[in-house]
């Protein structure tokens, strides 16, 4: 190291260690679900380019953003003195109806919800994220190749689809953890 002095190399190195220890820069996973008015609809979202349990590889899901229906439609609840719910679950395991948070499969829930008057006029829109990856200190670790997009709703829907955007990184686990993870959210 002829002519190079020692805060010099330090810098260098300190770079070198920064660099190798950098994290994934965070990227987008973008799903929607249709409504059909009135009954539970599921779609699957295909993790596997970056999900690989055999290979260490798993999700961290730090934010879920939630839009209800088109952007260019209107939505209410129709009927004199109705109530109405559109709600979403994204889940790690597939399901056949809503699931409490209690449910270990559980990543986001949340719901619209409104009410009308005597009129048909709606009165109150009131949306919810009852469970989200952005409550948790570490964001929602996933290790399974396939998580499930659904909605519900009650009397009729509110809107015509649900659409989330996922903010997400990759990270490395040991083999065993991962596995162990993948597992736990069969």
């Amino acid at each position: 190291m002829d002519g190079w002095d020692w805060a010099t190399v330090w810098f260098i190195h300190r770079l070198r260690i920064q660099r190798s220890m950098a994290k994934s820069d965070s990227f987008f996973i973008r799903a929607t679900v249709n409504t059909n008015g009135t009954t539970y609809v599921q779609t699957s979202v295909d993790l596997g380019a970056y999900v690989d349990a055999l290979g260490k590889s798993v999700l961290r899901i730090h934010n879920v953003a939630v839009q209800y229906g088109s952007p260019v439609a209107s939505y209410g609840v129709s009927g004199a003195n109705s109530t109405a719910c559109t709600a979403f679950q994204l889940t790690t395991q597939s399901q056949s109806a809503m699931v409490n948070a209690s449910d270990r499969s559980v990543i986001a829930s949340g719901r619209l919800a409104g009410t009308s008057d005597a009129a048909a006029n709606t009165q109150m829109l009131s949306e919810s994220l009852d469970v989200a990856p952005q409550h948790w200190t570490n964001g929602y670790l996933v290790g399974v190749e396939q998580i499930y997009l659904a909605t519900d709703s009650l009397a009729n829907a509110i809107t015509d689809n649900v659409s989330i955007v996922l903010e997400c990184t990759v990270e490395t686990l040991s083999q065993s953890g991962a596995m162990a993870l993948a597992l736990s959210q069969q």
